[in-house]
C-alpha cells in the first residue's frame, strides 16, 4: 500500500459522509475508496495518478469557499479520471457513468449523483458557465498544474509524454501543440477569483513556453 493511501481513504470517507443524506444507513465508504484507488494506480498512468488526485483535492480545499457544494465537487474529483486509457477518447464519459453506477449504491442522493456526473463530464471542456460555481472549482483545481513552477511543470509535461509513449514523436508534438494552442486561445483558463488572480498568468507563460519548445 502506498504511503498516501490511508490519507486518501480517510478523505474519501469524510467526503462521502458529508455528501450523503443524514441517517441514510448507507454502506461503509472504504470499499468504494479502495476500488477507486486501484483504478488511480493502474500501470498505464504516469500523470493521472493518485498524486494528481491528491493535488486536485488539495486545490479544491483552497477553492472550497467558491463552491456551492464542496463535497460534491470533491466526489467529482475522485471520479473525474477514474477511467483513464490514454488511447481512448471517451474517458470522461466512462468515468461519469461509473459515478452514476457507484454513487447511488454508496448512498448518495439522485440529485447528488447527477451533479457529480455532470461535473465529471464538464472536464471534457473545462468551460463552466458563469454561474456554475461547482464547475468552476473543479475545473480550476484540475488545471492548476498549468500554473506550477518550472520544475513541476516540466515534470508534468514529461509525465504526459510518458502516458503517450505509444505515439511517435512527430505525431505527439503535433497533437500536443494543438492542445496547447487551443488552451492559449481560450479567453480564460481559470474561472474562480483565486484562479484568475494567481494562476492565469503563470499558466499562460508555461503553455507558451512548452509550445515554443515543441516547435
Amino acid at each position: 500500500m502506498s504511503p498516501d493511501r490511508p490519507d486518501l481513504r480517510t478523505r474519501w470517507s469524510q467526503t462521502l459522509r458529508a455528501a450523503r443524506p443524514a441517517g441514510s444507513g448507507a454502506p461503509d465508504p472504504l470499499p468504494y475508496a479502495d476500488e477507486l484507488l486501484a483504478r488511480w494506480a493502474e500501470p498505464q498512468r504516469r500523470y493521472h495518478t493518485t498524486a494528481h488526485l491528491t493535488a486536485v483535492l488539495d486545490h479544491i480545499d483552497t477553492l472550497a469557499d467558491h463552491a456551492a457544494d464542496p463535497a460534491l465537487v470533491r466526489l467529482a474529483a475522485w471520479f473525474h479520471d477514474a477511467v483513464y486509457l490514454p488511447d481512448r477518447s471517451e474517458n470522461e464519459e466512462r468515468s461519469a457513468r461509473l459515478a452514476e453506477r457507484a454513487l447511488p449504491e454508496a448512498g448518495l442522493s439522485p440529485s447528488g449523483t447527477r451533479e457529480v456526473a455532470r461535473l465529471v463530464r464538464l472536464t471534457v471542456t473545462h468551460a463552466p458557465g458563469d454561474t456554475d460555481t461547482n464547475g468552476a472549482v473543479l475545473c480550476d483545481a484540475d488545471l492548476a498544474i498549468l500554473a506550477s513552477g518550472p520544475d513541476a511543470y516540466a515534470a508534468y509535461a514529461a509525465a504526459v509524454r510518458e502516458e503517450y509513449a505509444f505515439v511517435p514523436d512527430d505525431a505527439f508534438r503535433a497533437g500536443r501543440a494543438a492542445v496547447l494552442g487551443h488552451l492559449l486561445a481560450l479567453p480564460r483558463l481559470f474561472h474562480t477569483p483565486h484562479g484568475t488572480r494567481l494562476w492565469e498568468a503563470p499558466a499562460r507563460h508555461n503553455l507558451a513556453t512548452e509550445l515554443a519548445l515543441l516547435a
